[in-house]
C-alpha cells in the first residue's frame, strides 16, 4: 500500500495555518479590489475538492489504498479553500464566499474510467502548481503572495502522489494503463491548441446539467477563469509550455520512453491501443 508512506511523507511537510502564514505582514495598500475578487473565486474553485472526492470514492470502490489517500488529498485541498477564505475574513470580509456560493459547485460528476480520471487530476495538479506560482508573482500584497506560493507547493506534492499511483497502475494493468494515461496526457498537453485552458474546473462532467455542468459555469462569475488567466496573471504561451514540458517529462519517466512532443505521446498512445488489440487479433477464428 502507498497510503501509509504518503501519509507520513505529506504529514512531515504540512503547514500550519496560524503559525506558517505571515498574517502580521499584511499591507492593505498593496491589495487591490481586483486582486481581492480573484481570491474569492479561487476559494470557491478549491471547494470543488468536495465533489471531486465524492467522485473518486465512488469510482474507486475496489481500491481501498487510493481511497484512503483521498483522506489526505481532500483535507489539504479543502484547507486551500479555507486559508483563502481566512485571508478574506481577516482583510476583506465583504468578499468571503457565502455557504450557498460554495454549495453551488457541489454536484455529481458522471462516472468515468478511473485510470483516465487519475491522469486528468495528475495533469490538473501540474497546471494548478504553475497557475498559483504565476498568481503569487502577480499579486503585490505579501501575505497572499506567500499563500499562493504555499498552495503551489502543495499541488506539486499532490501531483507526485498521483504519479506514485500511476506507476502502480502501469505495473498492474500494463498497456491499458499506459493507453489511458497517454490519451489524457495528449488532451491536457494540447491546451494551447484549444480556446481555453484545460483543467478539471472547466471540463464538462454531467451532461444532464449542461450548460451548468462544469465547476467554472457554477461560479458567481463564469467568465472569471479565462479573464484571470489571460488578463490578470497573464498565463501566456511561455507558461503554458512549462506545463506541457512537465507533463511530457513525467510521461517519459512513467513509460520509460522519451516524449519530446505531444505528437510523440500520441503515437505512443496508438501503439498501446494496438498492443491491447493483438491478443484478440492473434486468436484463430473458429472453423
Amino acid at each position: 500500500m502507498l497510503y501509509p508512506e504518503l501519509f507520513k511523507q505529506l504529514e512531515s511537510v504540512r503547514w500550519d495555518m496560524d503559525k506558517d502564514i505571515p498574517w502580521s505582514q499584511f499591507d492593505g495598500s498593496l491589495l487591490s479590489d481586483e486582486q481581492a475578487q480573484t481570491i474569492k473565486m479561487n476559494a470557491i474553485t478549491e471547494w470543488a475538492a468536495l465533489p471531486a472526492t465524492e467522485m473518486f470514492l465512488r469510482d474507486n470502490r475496489d481500491d481501498s489504498d487510493f481511497s484512503a489517500f483521498m483522506s489526505i488529498w481532500f483535507f489539504e485541498e479543502q484547507k486551500h479553500s479555507l486559508v483563502l477564505m481566512e485571508y478574506l475574513k481577516r482583510f476583506r470580509p465583504d468578499l468571503v464566499p457565502t455557504e450557498q456560493e460554495l454549495h453551488e459547485i457541489r454536484f455529481e460528476f458522471e462516472p468515468a474510467p478511473a485510470l483516465e480520471t487519475l491522469m486528468l487530476h495528475f495533469c490538473g495538479e501540474i497546471r494548478l502548481n504553475h497557475w498559483y506560482r504565476r498568481a503569487s508573482e502577480w499579486h503585490t500584497e505579501p501575505v497572499i503572495k506567500h499563500i499562493y506560493q504555499t498552495l503551489s507547493q502543495d499541488e506539486a506534492r499532490h501531483g507526485g502522489a498521483y504519479l506514485r499511483y500511476m506507476k502502480r497502475a502501469v505495473n498492474k494493468f500494463g498497456s491499458e494503463a499506459k493507453a489511458a494515461f497517454a490519451k489524457i496526457g495528449v488532451l491536457m498537453a494540447s491546451a494551447r491548441r484549444t480556446a481555453q485552458a484545460l483543467h478539471p474546473t472547466n471540463l464538462h462532467v454531467n451532461k444532464d446539467l449542461f450548460p451548468r455542468d462544469t465547476i467554472q459555469s457554477r461560479l458567481p462569475d463564469p467568465e472569471w477563469l479565462e479573464h484571470w488567466l489571460d488578463k490578470q496573471i497573464k498565463f501566456d504561451l511561455q507558461w503554458e509550455n512549462k506545463v506541457i514540458e512537465r507533463i511530457l517529462h513525467n510521461m517519459s519517466l512513467l513509460m520509460n520512453r522519451s516524449f519530446k512532443s505531444v505528437q510523440e505521446l500520441n503515437r505512443y498512445r496508438k501503439e498501446m491501443l494496438a498492443a491491447m488489440q493483438q491478443p484478440a487479433d492473434a486468436t484463430p477464428s473458429p472453423a
